[in-house]
């Protein structure tokens, strides 16, 4: 028509299922807002990368003229692939948005936050026994985190061909965190210890000790593991400027515009990197059990040592809190808030759980981190 190639006649199974599992994912995110920042611009980009002939996904090289690099490619080349400029700077609005205060107070849910850490490990493991090379296993192993710019930040260095189903995968999981944790919390606990009733409020912190966390945590951290200094520098540096008090405008700027713009361009290139030659296969439902095996085995490896620290505590303390060590935030402090107020109607543990879950978030970048240190290399 015209010398004009539709698309139609190029338009492959794989292509229209792909289109079609896009399309879900904006139903859910419209019709049941799971996500829906998430998930929303994902299946976007999923059905536009699915769309044959467009051009969309073409990433920028040395051969092809001006012009000719798609958009979506652009943003996988240089936010996803190459630089992983986007997960890094996710991570910075992060911190501006996060109050560490409730870590402060109780410094215990660092325990948690690296408890709940046992479901990258485990995962990692089972990737390996199931036939993924090293690179694949760290990539899905960090899925149990439920943290998606730190899958997003380690996949893409270390295998950006699983990228789009494990980032996809982390914020689907963590749009399912009220369906997957709940079963898995209580049947690991009695009546009893959910109905643990802890002191309303944590002690309050000092305008001075928000200062110098930041500070000292990510010298400690980054002198111990390095290569966690993208995400955990850009998670500190944000959390500065919102405590320092003095540069309002830029924290502001940080919780909103530069957050909201980066999630677009970051969503976007999940969808787009999840085209149907790269995803139709075996491997993407072992990726996607392995994910879920991890944020299960995750939240149980935070209950049972809730449990521990529930025997030890001279003071009550409620052993949910270990579920909310991962770095769902603040779904999982939410859920464990929700089920003891459910058990007892004067339990409030939401300061407490986001101890638990803001120390997730740290606990997730060191494992990237970790697996970067040691594996970025091989091969």
């Amino acid at each position: 028509m015209f010398g004009i190639k539709m698309g139609f006649a190029s338009l492959t199974l794989g292509q229209a299922l792909m289109i079609l599992v896009g399309l879900g994912f904006i139903y859910l995110a419209i019709k049941k807002e799971w996500e829906p920042y998430e998930l929303l611009p994902i299946g976007a980009g999923m059905f536009l990368a699915n769309l044959p002939l467009t051009g969309l996904t073409t990433q920028p090289s040395p051969e092809l003229g001006p012009g000719m690099a798609g958009v979506l490619g652009i943003i996988l080349k240089y936010g996803l692939y190459t630089w992983t400029l986007l997960p890094q700077f996710i991570f910075f609005g992060i911190g501006a948005l996060t109050d560490f205060g409730p870590l402060i107070a109780n410094p215990r849910a660092f325990l948690l936050g690296a408890a709940a850490q046992i479901g990258i490990y485990s995962s990692f493991a089972g990737a390996i026994w199931l036939g993924f090379n090293i690179k694949e296993a760290c990539s899905i192993g960090i899925i149990g985190g439920a943290d998606g710019p730190t899958t997003i930040y380690t996949t893409g260095l270390l295998a950006p061909d699983i990228l789009g189903i494990t980032a996809t995968a982390a914020y689907s999981y963590m749009a399912m965190v009220a369906i997957i944790q709940p079963p898995i919390i209580r049947a690991l606990t009695s009546k009893k210890e959910r109905q643990l009733q802890m002191k309303p409020m944590l002690r309050p912190v000092s305008k001075t000790e928000k200062i110098l966390f930041p500070i000292y945590a990510s010298i400690i951290i980054i002198l111990m593991i390095p290569k966690s200094a993208p995400l955990v520098g850009m998670l500190f540096l944000g959390n500065l400027f919102r405590e320092s008090g003095v540069v309002d405008r830029l924290s502001n700027t940080a919780q909103n515009e530069l957050i909201n713009i980066i999630t677009i361009l970051l969503m976007l290139g999940i969808g787009a990197s999840m085209p149907a030659e790269k995803v139709l296969h075996g491997r993407t439902l072992m990726v996607l059990f392995l994910g879920l095996a991890a944020f299960a085995v995750g939240t149980a490896g935070g209950v049972l040592l809730g449990k521990i620290m529930s025997w030890l505590s001279k003071e009550p303390f409620n052993p949910m809190l270990g579920a909310a060590g991962v770095s769902a935030v603040p779904m999982s402090a939410r859920i464990v808030h929700h089920l003891g107020h459910q058990e007892n109607k004067k339990n409030y543990l939401l300061m407490h759980a986001m101890g638990a879950n803001v120390a997730g978030v740290i606990g997730s970048a060191v494992a990237g981190g970790y697996f970067l240190s040691y594996f970025q290399k091989l091969f």
